[in-house]
Formats: C-alpha cells, sequence, structure tokens
C-alpha cells in the first residue's frame, strides 16, 4: 500500500492475481490503490480477510525482476515496501492511471491484395492505405505524424478489414558516420564495448570538455542495433534538453524524457512504451532509475558523483547506486562519468573493482583553462570584484569573449545589518539569516522559503540606515552595470530562472552571445557548452572551505573543476580566477594544477584517518519536532536501544547544523560500522525497537548511506 507504514497487507480475491498487478482495495475508512506483491497467500485459520474491490491492470505493471529490485532496495533503506513500490511509479500510475502501452499497425493478407482502383474516390484513405504498404508498420505515434484525420482513417482500414494491430518494431538507431575518436576515447569505447551483454561497472574518469558524450553516443548506437535500450541518468533538469537535442541529431531517433519537469501523461506515455521496448533511449534525471526497461543493454550516469543523484527526503536513495545494482540484476554493464568522481567510486575504480577509463586530455584545440588563485586580503575588493579579475573582465570583453562570473549564493546580500545595535534580520521559523532580493523588495530564507518586506529602518533601534552586507549575485549584478555600463550582462539564479523555458531561453541568447557577461550559481557550473566563453570568475570560493560536512573538501573541489571547464571549450585560451582569503589552504594547490587524483589521495587519507565513507558505513537517524527538547528526548532513547553491538559505533546526539528549520527543531545520530552487512543487521532489529520508544510530536527518519550530515 502507498502508505508510510512496514509490512504487507492481506486481501482475498476469488482469482489468483499474478504479482505486480494494480487492485483497488478497502484501507480503514477510505479506498486506495495497492499493489499485489504475492499471491495466493494461505491466511490463517479463522482469519476474515476484506475483499479486493477491483483489479486495475490486465497484466503485471511490475515484473518480477522490477519487484525483486525493489524489495531489495526497501530492505537496503529500511524505507516502507509500499511507498518504494509506488516512489518507483509516475504520478499518473500511483492514481491508478493505465499505461499508454504502444500500438502499431500493418495490413491484412485482404490489405496487402487490395487493388488501388478499389478505393475510388477516397483518394485520403487510398494514400495512406499506400503509406501503410510502403511502410509496412505504423507506430501510433508515426500515425499521429501524418497529420489531423489519419487516425480516423486508419478505422475504416481496421473497420474493413484492411488493417491489423501488431507489436510495434524495437527503436533502431539510423546509421551514422560517427566522429572518429581519439585514442584514449577508442580505448574507453572498446573497453565497454567488449563486456556488452555482462555486468562489468567503468569509471570513465575524463577532464571536462574532453568527449564522454561522444563515447557514450557511439556506445549506445552500438546497442540500439542490437535492438537492445539505455538508460542514461543526468544530474540536473537543465542539462537535459541540450543532451536530448544531441542525441537526437545524431541517433535519429525519439528519446524518452523523465524528469520531475515532464507532464504527468508524458512520464506515464515514456514509462510504458520504455517497458514495451519501444522507446530505445531514456534520458532522466534521479526517479528515472526506476523506469523498467524491456531489453537493456546498457546504464550510464553521467556526472555521476552530483548530490542531486541522492534523495534527501521521504524515500532516501541514491540513484547512482541502484543503477549498480540494476546493471548488476540485468547482466549488462554501466559507465559512471566524472570530471571528479565521488570518492567511492574513485576508490572502487583504483582497487580494481570498476574498470577505470582515463580521458586525460580535451579535444583538438581545446587545452584546459590557466588557472590563478588570488588573495582576498591583499587586492582592494570593489563590488565583489578584485583589481586582477576586474581588469582580466574588461580584457576579455574587449575581445569580444565572454564571462562567467560565478558565485554560490543568489540574492543581493547574506546578511541585513544594522550598524548600531548589531540586529540583523533572523528567520523566524530556522536558525538562518534572511537574505535581501531587490528585484521583490523582500526578505527571504533560503531553507524555508518564508518572506517579509525588506524595512525601511531597523525594528530593534529604528535607525534609519540598514547595512547590506556580502555578495550575492544581485549585488554582484548591479556594481558590474555600474562599472560597465556598455556590457550586456545576465543573471542566472533561481530568481531570475522560473521556469525551464526561461532557462533554455537565457543559454540560447548565451549562445548566440547576445550576452557578455554572465553572473551565475551552480546553475552554471556543469554541463553547458559556451563556445565564446573564456574567463571565469569565481568571487568568494571559501564559502565551501570550511563546511561542518565531512564531504565539504569533496564538493567544492568538484564544483570548482566543473565551473572552471565552462572556460576555454573551442580553441580560445581559457583562465579561471579564483578569490580566496586562504590562499594557502591546501585545496588550491591540487586544483591549481586540475589535479584530481592529487586531491583524492589527500582526501582519501583524511576519510581512512577519521573513519568516514568510503572507509565506512553510516546510517544517520534524524528527528525533529515543534518543541526544543523533544527530538534530544528521542534520539538519547534511541541511542540507548541500540547500545550492545561490538561492530556499531554510536555518536552523541547533536542539533543539526541547521537546528530549527520550518519551525521544527532537529537533532541527529549517527550511527557508523566498517562492515556494510553488520550495519544492515544491526539497523533491522534497531528500527523495530525504536518503534516502542514514546514519540508523540517528534517526526524521525533514518538515513542510509547519507550524502551530507547536515
Amino acid at each position: 500500500m502507498p502508505v508510510p507504514l512496514r509490512g504487507t497487507f492481506d486481501y482475498q480475491h476469488p482469482d489468483i492475481l499474478a504479482p505486480g498487478v494494480r487492485v483497488r482495495v478497502p484501507f480503514g475508512a477510505r479506498a486506495l490503490t495497492g499493489l499485489v506483491v504475492e499471491a495466493p497467500v494461505e491466511p490463517p485459520a479463522g482469519l476474515v480477510l476484506r475483499a479486493i474491490t477491483a483489479v486495475v491492470d490486465k497484466e503485471p505493471l511490475l515484473s518480477l525482476e522490477q519487484l525483486d529490485l525493489l524489495r531489495f532496495v526497501a530492505d537496503y533503506y529500511h524505507h516502507p515496501l509500499g511507498e518504494v513500490l509506488f516512489g518507483a511509479l509516475p504520478a499518473g500510475l500511483k492514481k491508478g492511471q493505465l499505461p499508454h502501452w504502444p500500438k502499431a499497425y500493418r495490413l491484412t493478407e485482404k490489405g496487402l491484395a487490395q487493388e488501388t482502383g478499389t478505393f475510388g474516390r477516397a483518394q485520403r484513405l487510398r494514400s495512406f492505405w499506400e503509406r501503410l504498404k510502403e511502410a509496412q508498420i505504423l507506430s501510433d505515434t508515426d500515425v499521429k505524424m501524418l497529420g489531423r484525420g489519419t487516425k480516423a482513417l486508419l478505422k475504416t482500414l481496421l473497420a474493413q478489414g484492411l488493417a491489423e494491430e501488431c507489436s510495434p518494431v524495437p527503436c533502431q538507431a539510423t546509421p551514422f558516420d560517427p566522429v572518429i575518436l581519439r585514442m584514449d576515447q577508442h580505448a574507453a569505447y572498446e573497453a565497454v564495448q567488449a563486456m556488452l551483454g555482462q555486468f562489468q561497472p567503468f569509471l570513465l574518469f575524463g577532464v571536462t570538455g574532453s568527449g564522454k558524450t561522444e563515447v557514450y553516443l557511439q556506445l549506445i548506437a552500438d546497442l540500439l542495433a542490437r535492438q537492445q535500450q539505455v538508460l542514461v541518468l543526468v544530474p540536473e533538469i537543465g542539462l537535459t534538453p541540450q543532451l536530448v537535442a544531441r542525441f537526437q541529431a545524431r541517433l535519429g531517433v525519439t528519446i524518452g524524457v523523465l524528469h520531475s519537469g515532464c507532464s504527468e501523461g508524458e512520464r506515464v506515455r515514456v514509462w510504458s512504451q520504455a517497458a514495451a521496448g519501444h522507446i530505445g533511449v531514456v534520458v532522466g534525471t534521479r526517479s528515472a532509475v526506476f523506469v523498467p526497461l524491456k531489453n537493456p543493454g546498457l546504464i550510464v550516469v553521467d556526472e555521476e558523483h552530483d548530490g542531486s543523484f541522492k534523495q534527501q527526503d521521504g524515500f532516501r536513495y541514491h540513484a547512482r547506486d541502484i543503477a549498480v545494482l540494476r546493471a548488476q540484476k540485468a547482466g549488462i554493464p554501466i559507465v559512471l562519468g566524472s570530471a571528479t568522481p565521488s570518492l567511492e567510486t574513485y576508490r572502487h575504480a583504483i582497487e580494481g573493482r570498476y574498470d577505470l577509463l582515463r580521458l586525460p586530455q580535451r579535444g583538438p584545440d581545446r587545452a584546459l583553462p590557466r588557472m590563478r588563485i588570488v588573495d582576498l586580503g591583499r587586492e582592494g575588493v570593489q563590488g565583489g570584484l578584485t583589481a586582477s579579475l576586474f581588469q582580466a573582465v574588461r580584457d576579455r570583453l574587449s575581445r569580444r569573449e565572454q564571462v562567467l562570473l560565478f558565485l554560490n549564493r543568489r540574492g543581493y546580500a547574506p546578511v541585513l545589518l544594522c550598524p548600531e545595535c548589531r540586529w540583523h534580520a533572523p528567520c523566524d521559523r530556522c536558525d538562518a539569516r534572511l537574505t535581501v532580493h531587490l528585484a521583490k523588495h523582500v526578505l527571504r530564507c533560503h531553507h524555508c522559503g518564508h518572506e517579509r518586506p525588506l524595512p525601511s529602518m531597523c525594528p530593534q533601534c529604528q535607525h534609519p540606515r540598514l547595512l547590506r552586507v556580502g555578495e550575492g549575485t544581485q549585488r554582484i549584478e548591479e556594481a558590474l552595470r555600474h562599472r560597465l555600463p556598455e556590457a550586456r550582462i545576465a543573471r542566472i539564479d533561481r530568481d531570475t530562472v522560473t521556469s525551464r523555458l526561461a532557462f533554455e531561453k537565457l543559454l540560447h541568447q548565451v549562445r548566440s552571445h547576445e550576452i557578455d557577461v554572465l553572473v551565475g550559481t551552480q546553475m552554471l557550473a556543469k554541463g553547458h557548452d559556451f563556445p565564446e566563453l573564456t574567463l571565469v570568475g569565481v568571487i568568494n570560493a571559501d564559502q565551501g572551505l570550511h563546511g561542518t560536512d565531512f564531504r565539504a573538501d569533496e564538493l567544492l573541489f568538484a564544483q570548482m573543476v566543473q565551473v572552471a571547464g565552462r572556460a576555454g571549450r573551442a580553441g580560445k585560451p581559457g583562465e579561471v580566477i579564483i578569490q580566496t582569503y586562504h590562499p594557502d589552504h591546501r585545496l588550491w594547490d591540487p586544483l591549481a594544477r586540475l589535479d584530481y587524483e592529487a586531491f583524492a589521495k589527500l582526501a582519501l587519507q583524511d576519510r581512512k584517518d577519521t573513519g568516514f565513507p568510503p572507509y565506512s558505513h553510516c546510517a544517520l537517524l534524524r528527528a525533529e519536532a515543534l518543541k526544543p527538547d523533544l527530538p534530544g528526548r528521542f534520539l538519547e532513547a534511541a541511542k540507548g536501544l541500540g547500545q550492545g553491538s561490538p561492530h556499531i559505533l554510536l555518536g552523541s546526539v547533536l542539533p543539526a547544523t541547521l537546528s530549527r528549520r520550518a519551525g521544527y527543531y532537529r537533532a541527529q545520530l549517527l550511527a557508523t560500522s566498517l562492515k556494510r552487512s553488520a550495519l544492515q543487521s544491526w539497523l533491522t532489529t534497531w528500527l523495530e525497537r525504536l518503534a516502542t520508544i514514546p514519540a508523540s510530536g517528534v517526526r524521525w527518519s533514518i538515513d542510509v548511506d547519507p550524502h551530507s550530515l547536515f
């Protein structure tokens, strides 16, 4: 059942129903759609079961293989099976809609023997008959694309016995002349190609701009020629349109797209046609990892290190890890691509569990950018830019080249401060400060979304002038417009980009050189190819330098490499200037050389010394409540119930990094083990015990393999 309750529920039905079909059942006082996972089941003697009221599906919606995978996932993440099963379905199917199974049509023997002249004056019907005869098989999508009225013509042929429904033809790529691969690309392609048909994980470790996508394309073309399917996972919706356009242009096939921006009907259609084998390539974000494939041949996870592959609430799964498990169960290879692999994946590769495929160079005329570290403490700063960075911006603009100024903070300023009493604008619902957004003249919390009007004076001492301290994208944009009035400047963050279409329009303006200077957040840090962009300036890199999370250095290094990769991708030399108050920090030396492996060596040693992943396995118990003492009391009781295992280390009960969010006080407890199996076994017993703790007013959740400890 799609409810947050562990376990399954028994009902009766006169027929034996196949696992994987949906049914309508009474559940308490409600009627809900459930999913059969096992049948038949013998109930205990004397037990009277409620009856299933309706069977939704004639055929199973989920195969036995899919059910097996999702059961394993539910057990591993210790999440209710019902929520996992329904979480793997598009929203429309959760609500009881029927799948859009693809249909196709062909002429019957009678239709093939038909003479042209027998159609008389029905010229459109004759033309449609000729088109069907020529194509041999037309899918329902093909019929729609032939224009208005063709569905009526098809119905006529079906009614006259001249046409019949048949199975769709599997999707195949249009033959194309492949791009000639460099030696390193060709070696990577051949290594994966040799393992088609069997499970093998690969790390395609290539610098930004090294041509990882071209390797994917040629592998996908091979799989389509075999009438097999490929699943490609990407981290962001913003990366999907350009990747899909490139795939369609090269492969000549319709690409199935799945992400939160798709309509409900479109997601059901793509899900159904992929399950039927009619779509050869599915490109999607995190949740697409669950899309069924009739004949899978390869899975690709692009930018595998990206944190957005981890679901941070509800069913807290990691799409990359499920993709690896899915490839293993299907007996197919999986390619994980990244310029800055996660330390977990990189360790697997250097220790031989994954095959390591290196792409150490960019394509022709695509040299890596030159890196410069600028000391903010020594150089004067005006409008967020040092003299060095501002001069570099002017030089690039004089050459008609483009500039990206990167700041990992949107809005106008992080703090609104009273110079008299030192009041700052706090969020009433979070332990966070409100950010100034001048365009709407409001203060906004970036954690819970709470807004209030921008005050004209200090609400505490009535001082008439409030200071805006710190730099946000809006403030940088304002300063640049004042200093560079002739430049065409665009700000790209979640305030200016309110829809996917707006984002695509801005990207088009950048590529057509209608914009000279981009001021943006991490929305621009990865995946985008701007040929005329030659300078990247990082306004203040220190925001992630001293984070409390154990992944802080790893995330910052990956982000800096990704944003640096936007510079110099089309033959013009690129440059990256990083402004920092800590120029001697050890992170900058490998970054200045764009040497990920040197960084990874340091970071892995740190993780080993401190006992954090990938040298241990973790689960984080989170609790929150409206009263400040309740989360800590619940977690202390939970800690007491978890003591006694020699393989488990339980930490202290601590407030979350953001200890109050949206009105809820938050705390957490970390459990660590050197053995994954020991942690899993202990969690099963521990979570059963947690159900005995009185927890009125407390919401709690378990996060296995947490991506962050916020």
